[in-house]
């Protein structure tokens, strides 16, 4: 059993519960053992094409460290910076093999939408003064 919902208010919340409940509960009586989580909703499918379709324009655009680099190495970049920008701590580890280190922060994968949107918000910018020209439509000037 895995099911996935999302609660928009209180009332879809209660909804949600009731109808859930009787479910849960047989699996219970049953043996089973079950895991309920509850989070913040994460980004959408469309929030996440715009972070990469951003993330690829300065791929594409900016030389790091005397080269190109890929739209993975440029989320892990800015997501460290944005990070450092709120004040929220990153981790530089020594390497598990030894052989330098390491930056241990948190997945795109996992913030909340406001995050999300937040962190897009300062790739845009941070591009912009890069001199990026983005090809997505949502960073036109209206």
């Amino acid at each position: 059993m895995r099911q996935t919902i999302v609660l928009h208010n209180a009332q879809t919340g209660h909804t949600a519960y009731t109808l859930l409940w009787p479910k849960l509960k047989a699996h219970l009586l049953a043996g089973h053992k079950l895991v309920l989580s509850v989070k913040p909703e994460t980004r959408s499918d469309a929030a996440n094409r715009l972070l990469h379709a951003t993330l690829s324009d300065i791929a594409r655009q900016v030389e790091w460290a005397g080269k190109k680099r890929d739209v993975d190495i440029w989320k892990r970049l800015l997501t460290a910076a944005w990070m450092r920008a709120r004040g929220e701590s990153i981790e530089l580890l020594p390497a598990a093999d030894g052989s330098g280190v390491d930056i241990v922060f948190r997945h795109t994968s996992q913030l909340s939408r406001a995050e999300c949107s937040e962190l897009q918000e300062y790739i845009v910018a941070w591009g912009t003064e890069q001199g990026v020209r983005f090809t997505a439509r949502e960073h036109e000037p209206a």
